[in-house]
């Protein structure tokens, strides 16, 4: 796909990406879908026994059909689908994916992993293609914070300790998560500039590690 000035004269299409069990009515991403009319659900499918080329499949037909560019919001084991994404589908930096926010990534890495998330493992280590936060919950029955914050090492994103917030999903009450609104208007931000223009990359690291308003939100490097 190649740019053009329309293309990057139009706000970007947010697509979120759910993980194992998708979604349900009070979880954020399905709170954020009904707030905002520019973002919509990709249909994974095979929501209670995922399997990984299948997901990666739906998430690059949900690209491709997308009016560029795209930002992703992904939870949980969707987190480790868009970076196995972003390995097996190579792209130029930035386009058509210019951002993502990872919300509370699977460890499908660690001893004993549920059998539904251990197809996806190992998990990527390849840096992303694009600017991305990484936000994690310090007690998280998930994954483990250090392991969280590996990951975003890893992936070169921009890493939020959120607190205690358990898996960062409906049973946190977090309700609408306007913070998580506030990190995805970042995320936006670094991927493009007021007029639509791709950022570089260290001007997006640079805007997506400003101080967050949140006083409980921790950055970590």
């Amino acid at each position: 796909m190649t740019r053009s000035a329309l293309d990057l004269s139009v706000r970007p299409t947010i697509l979120t990406v759910p993980g194992l069990g998708n979604s349900g009515p009070s979880h954020w991403q399905t709170l954020w879908e009904g707030h905002r009319p520019d973002i919509a659900r990709v249909d994974l499918g095979m929501w209670d026994r995922p399997h990984r080329n299948a997901w990666v499949t739906k998430l690059d037909q949900a690209v491709a059909s997308a009016r560029a560019p795209v930002v992703l919001v992904a939870h949980s084991l969707g987190c480790i689908a868009v970076a196995w994404w972003a390995s097996l589908s190579p792209q130029p930096y930035g386009w058509p994916v210019a951002g993502a926010l990872l919300v509370a990534p699977a460890d499908v890495d660690r001893p004993n992993v549920a059998s539904e998330l251990a197809p996806f493992g190992p998990a990527p280590r390849t840096p992303l293609p694009f600017p991305s936060i990484v936000v994690a919950s310090s007690d998280d029955p998930w994954i483990d914070s250090d392991r969280a914050h590996s990951l975003a090492v890893d992936w070169g994103s921009h890493f939020v300790d959120l607190g205690p917030h358990g898996h960062i999903n409906a049973a946190s009450g977090l309700g609408l998560w306007t913070e998580g609104l506030e990190l995805l208007d970042r995320v936006v931000d670094a991927a493009g500039g007021p007029h639509g223009e791709a950022r570089s990359p260290g001007d997006a690291r640079a805007i997506l590690a400003m101080p967050r308003r949140a006083p409980d939100a921790r950055a970590r490097y």
